[in-house]
């Protein structure tokens, strides 16, 4: 990010290279009270990546550095491309087709590694900007854009159900679904997003811990839950180890199927293995359940093979119906 930023000329607050850890980083558990506050800190990263030079390099050593340093060999990175293309200043085409050549370039490197995309759409985008996310979605599906989100900073005004035409037409073209939700704030758009939505899989999701009746609906459908435990910690949305620890139990106890993430690992300063040593000193899991986790992970990750399959003959139905 460092380099990225000089090589196109980003004039940053500090020329010190800490100080600008320190800017993109939550360093420290009380830097950010809040997930709106840890939104922030994107603003500078999604700044530095607006570009296509810059989103294929950013790509590229994201994949190489997760097989080197963690050993990670299945692997989905998600972005929003109208976040990284200055406003409308760049081409969102050239966005897209240099965050894929950043992709071919990694796996070319790292053959034991298989990788695809993510599109997210935005919770302060109207719906004519996040339809436009979903078209490229659809469009780069055959050149490794694998599924579609819903994300970014909370909005009251937000209208998940108002999105079920994108998601839908998301899903009939073979794209898998994942959607955040459920972090905090109002545990109804998590019911909005299960109910209208039908999402494969949510983004965080802790809030159902809280609700018995919705453990049971995300249990039933095999609704995977994407859980940060870093990132749910330094952003408040949980209180401290106790709760954690109360929310993955009380999952666990329902059935609620879910997996260990790191959500922003460089930002946050952690990585995949962090997370699972984190769990287990922790006690938040023991060893059996974390490799659950696991296995879980990998039957619901948009690169499995038979998943895949399955979404691609789905596809192909629906548009000859």
């Amino acid at each position: 990010m460092w380099s990225i930023s000089h090589q196109q000329g980003i004039r940053l607050p500090s020329k010190d290279y800490w100080d600008f850890v320190e800017l993109i980083s939550v360093s420290q558990p009380d830097k950010v009270n809040n997930l709106a506050e840890y939104d922030q800190i994107f603003r500078w990263t999604e700044l530095i990546q607006s570009s296509p030079l810059a989103i294929e390099r950013s790509v590229y050593e994201i994949i190489g550095g997760a097989y080197r340093r963690c050993n990670i060999t299945q692997l989905e990175l998600r972005f929003n491309p109208m976040k990284r293309n200055r406003g409308g200043e760049q081409d969102l085409d050239h966005i897209i087709t240099a965050a894929i050549r950043g992709q071919d370039r990694a796996l070319l490197e790292y053959p034991q590694v298989s990788a695809g995309l993510i599109l997210m759409m935005d919770r302060t985008f109207t719906h004519d900007l996040n339809a436009i996310i979903v078209e490229k979605a659809i469009r780069y599906r055959s050149r490794g854009v694998i599924a579609i989100d819903i994300a970014g900073p909370p909005n009251p005004d937000f209208s998940y159900k108002a999105h079920a035409n994108l998601v839908e037409r998301a899903r009939e073209a073979g794209l898998g679904v994942t959607i955040h939700t459920g972090e905090e704030g109002r545990i109804e758009d998590m019911w909005e997003v299960l109910e209208h939505l039908g999402p494969d899989r949510v983004g965080h999701g802790i809030l159902c811990a809280y609700d018995e009746r919705l453990m049971k609906m995300v249990q039933r459908r095999g609704v995977t839950l994407e859980i940060c435990p870093t990132s749910n910690l330094r952003t408040r949305a949980v209180r401290d180890l106790a709760e954690l620890r109360h929310i993955l139990r009380t999952l666990r106890e329902h059935g609620a199927p879910f997996t260990i993430n790191t959500d922003g690992p460089e930002m946050l300063l952690t990585n995949l293995v962090k997370e699972y040593q984190f769990t287990l000193n922790a006690g938040l899991l023991s060893e059996e359940e974390a490799r659950a986790c696991m296995e879980t992970a990998r039957r619901a990750s948009f690169l499995n093979a038979e998943r895949q399959a399955s979404m691609g003959a789905e596809a192909s139905s629906a548009l000859r119906t």
